[in-house]
């Protein structure tokens, strides 16, 4: 079997591809592979087009990036089923933070399902490559072999292709500096060491997202109804707490995650630290069996409640980011719907995360509700704690909130 090199391109045996990317690590070093799905100008149609670890599926599941580990990246293609309008498929490998170049990596391999690609990297100086594209010929897919490199990584690889990059927010007049913030990771690695790797995968998140430097409150409120017994007992909460924590001892000047649970009732439980964080749900307010919540059935509206009052007494101006937790069987959607119009008005902003249920209701209806001075509410559904990364996990729970502190800032909302 031939191995295509940069300018050759062959016929792709099968409509129906696994396409694997290799690259040898090295230490310390990480790197992005990513799918771009373009029209024939060489642009996205939006940046729902783009396919990498932080958005696993493009084009309604026809792209998706199966996973990665030990240097092998890999994307699944349904090339049959791809809308007319795009025309290639770009697949590219970009280094995070451009610690080193392409030079200092073996040359990258390509496996098409028949079709394999080598892309060399001796000499390469950039921190970003097209590694070649599939492309649509007379009614035919077929690949090209490129190793075309960009300059200062991935932010100018997407701008290439027409996505929106997050530009970083403007510098903010000279100052008296403020005192250092103690990094992420020497925090936790005092007082909470086993969760060190979370702070380190928190803190790669947070650099991509341009969030490094926000202060915000964090809050975390968990569905105790009787469906989630087998979460809880099972000890998916608790790894969702130990996931969180990281999040809110970055952004929180006091190191805290206010933490609520609801069924018939709400009860504010004690705030999570990095001190009483390991068996928190077992252990605080005597445990999640014995919490004062009333039948455990979901009542939404009554927490939500609960959650608006406690942060409208702080009036600080101080953004809060509430993570809502639920597994469904929502349907006080009027309620619902109400109390997130009046919340908008507030420096609060609700990530719901749909957990191993269904018929979430209104929250997977947020995003396009109108009537809001702002869109202050995210969604996403994961069946179970173990089908996604850490990584992949704290992408989408930061994917909205940059857009949403930017229109509340200019709506004047947020002033701290």
């Amino acid at each position: 079997m031939s191995v295509l090199t940069p300018g050759a391109n062959a016929s792709v045996p099968s409509q129906q591809i696994s396409a694997a990317v290799v690259i040898q690590p090295v230490a310390g070093v990480d790197v992005d592979v990513s799918a771009f799905l373009l029209k024939a100008d060489g642009k996205v149609r939006d940046d729902a087009d783009m396919c990498f670890y932080g958005q696993p599926s493009a084009a309604g599941g026809k792209v998706v990036f199966v996973g990665g580990e030990n240097g092998r990246s890999e994307f699944r293609l349904d090339l049959a089923s791809v809308d007319p309008s795009v025309e290639k498929i770009a697949l590219t490998a970009t280094i995070h933070e451009n610690k080193v170049r392409f030079a200092s990596f073996s040359d990258i391999q390509l496996d098409l399902g028949g079709v394999k690609a080598t892309v060399p990297t001796s000499g390469k100086t950039e921190t970003a490559l097209i590694l070649g594209e599939f492309y649509r010929r007379n009614g035919e897919w077929k690949f090209r072999c490129l190793g075309q490199g960009f300059e200062g990584g991935l932010a100018p690889l997407a701008t290439n292709f027409g996505v929106a990059v997050e530009e970083p927010a403007p510098a903010a007049p000279v100052a008296t500096p403020a005192p250092a913030r103690i990094s992420l990771e020497k925090k936790i690695e005092a007082k909470a060491p086993r969760l060190v790797s979370l702070a380190k995968k928190v803190q790669v998140t947070l650099e991509k997202k341009q969030l490094t430097d926000v202060v915000a409150q964090v809050a975390l409120v968990l569905d105790a109804s009787g469906s989630m017994n087998g979460q809880y007992s099972k000890g998916r909460v608790q790894e969702l707490v130990d996931r969180v924590v990281p999040l809110a001892v970055h952004f929180d000047k006091n190191d805290e995650l206010e933490t609520w649970a609801f069924a018939e009732s709400p009860q504010q439980l004690s705030s999570v630290t990095l001190e009483n964080f390991n068996g928190f749900i077992d252990r605080d307010n005597s445990g999640w069996r014995n919490w004062k919540l009333g039948s455990r059935i979901n009542e939404e509206p009554a927490v939500i409640r609960k959650v608006i009052d406690f942060y409208k007494k702080s009036a600080d101006g101080t953004p809060v980011y509430v993570i809502f937790v639920s597994d469904g069987g929502v349907h006080k959607d009027a309620e619902i719907t109400a109390l997130m119009k009046e919340a908008a008005h507030l420096p609060i902003f609700w990530q719901f995360v749909g957990i191993g249920g269904s018929r979430y209701g209104i929250l997977e209806k947020l995003d396009t509700m109108s009537g809001r001075v702002v869109d202050n509410c995210g969604f996403f559904a994961i069946d179970d704690l173990h089908s996604i990364s850490e990584e992949q996990l704290y992408d989408r729970l930061m994917d909205e909130f940059p857009t949403w502190l930017k229109a509340a800032r200019a709506a004047g909302i947020i002033t701290a």
